[in-house]
């Protein structure tokens, strides 16, 4: 397999998701802070919008590929699965009788057991549920424990506790399946020796759903409630010193609100001129319009340049972008189908993306703009077709109903490891 984004709209060729497994079926209400989830899931709901979704991408990608079934072939290896579970011991200094059962279960259901968690037995009715390996029920996101920039990769260093484990897989997978490994791979791995437990204090965090690939040479970068300057300026340098062929990096500094968790979430390309935006944060003289500033990694210093607007400065670069109103028009539509991501596309090929269908505004907002709408059980069931041989711009529509309550878009639920170049 072959890493290549170079591009946020290059046609899909494969993609990582996860299906989301028996680790969003342990929660309960109290536990849903500390896990960053606002609701329960139905998980058997969730499960099959997943694959439905799943079902979609293929229409344009050549492989969809789930991060557990690679990790279930890393294990094979005893020496890999040895070396990984010692180490997931040592980062959470976990016991050695427990250390013994995850080496003495099988591949696949260690790969399970990592994801999903081990949950000790209640010893009453009612007490919260208490768990020799914590579950990992973000991990659906996909978008976010790595980053693929051209033919690198960055292990991300997440914001939460609850998310760490997720990098450190990814870690796994990618320094230890035969399809990848490579030692020249990583651009940084922010996961190279810190803990998963407890979390550590004043550290470069960044996560993926702030970190837009416009071009070989270009990035967009968020500042933002998961990504903090230090990690920003960590990963600058570790580019530059790469060589990664990256020489600008726009930084989108916003609001820290849950709302905007991440900058996709408030700006995604959709096609070679077209962005899907929420206007207040994104254009200049917004009620909370972001800071953007860019650096430059060619030059010696990587000192943050001044500019008026992310849309501004991606014009200065060559880049004159339409943009495409989340919501609609009106304040209230905006601020409604921004919070059920509304500006999360995720772009299979250029003019070709998928949304939830709840956002109704930015759905006729699209279509104004010349996108064929079409729902999900149309395109399955045969009724439509694509014709992607064409110009034709597309937003196909999942219900996602279930998947949506977890506070996270067709983006956040993919990581592309391989477009075509455009």
């Amino acid at each position: 397999m072959r890493l290549n984004v170079t591009s946020e709209i290059g046609k899909l060729k494969t993609v990582l998701v996860h299906l989301p497994g028996r680790e969003i079926d342990l929660m309960v209400p109290p536990m849903m802070a500390q896990l960053l989830f606002d609701d329960i899931l139905y998980g058997q709901v969730a499960r099959e919008e997943h694959r439905r979704f799943q079902q979609l991408i293929r229409f344009i990608a050549n492989d969809v590929i789930d991060i557990e079934d690679l990790l279930a072939e890393v294990l094979q290896d005893e020496d890999a699965k040895e070396s990984i579970v010692r180490d997931l011991a040592k980062r959470n200094r976990l016991r050695r009788p427990l250390v013994a059962r995850l080496l003495d279960e099988p591949a696949d259901k260690l790969a399970e057991t990592l994801i999903g968690g081990i949950l000790r037995e209640q010893e009453a009715s009612g007490d919260l549920p208490k768990f020799d390996l914590f579950p990992v029920p973000n991990l659906f996101f996909s978008r976010d424990p790595q980053i693929v920039i051209g033919s690198g990769m960055v292990i991300s260093s997440m914001a939460t506790q609850a998310r760490r484990r997720e990098s450190l897989l990814s870690k796994y997978v990618f320094e230890h399946h035969p399809s990848f490994r490579d030692e020249k791979m990583f651009f940084v791995d922010f996961m190279a020796a810190e803990p998963e437990r407890p979390m550590p204090r004043n550290i470069p965090t960044l996560e993926g759903g702030d970190v837009l690939v416009l071009s070989r040479d270009i990035i967009l970068i968020g500042v933002t409630e998961r990504t903090n300057r230090a990690g920003v300026q960590e990963l600058a340098k570790a580019l530059k010193a790469a060589g990664s062929g990256v020489k600008t990096m726009i930084v989108v500094e916003m609001p820290k609100q849950r709302s905007f968790m991440h900058l996709d979430t408030v700006f995604t390309f959709t096609s070679r001129h077209e962005c899907l935006i929420y206007p207040p944060v994104i254009l200049p003289g917004g009620s909370q319009a972001a800071k953007v500033t860019s650096i430059d990694l060619t030059r010696r210093s990587l000192t943050p340049k001044q500019e008026k607007s992310l849309l501004g400065a991606l014009r200065k670069l060559g880049f004159d972008m339409e943009p495409i109103y989340c919501g609609g028009q009106r304040s209230l539509d905006q601020q409604r189908e921004q919070w059920t991501d509304g500006a999360n596309a995720f772009t299979l090929a250029p003019g070709v993306i998928l949304m939830y269908e709840r956002n109704v505004r930015t759905t006729e907002e699209l279509a104004s703009h010349g996108y064929n709408i079409i729902y999900e059980d149309d395109l399955l069931l045969g009724r439509v077709e694509m014709e992607t041989w064409t110009d034709k711009k597309y937003a196909l529509l999942i219900p996602g109903h279930e998947l949506s309550r977890a506070r996270g878009g067709p983006r956040c639920m993919t990581m592309p490891l391989e477009r075509e170049d455009i």
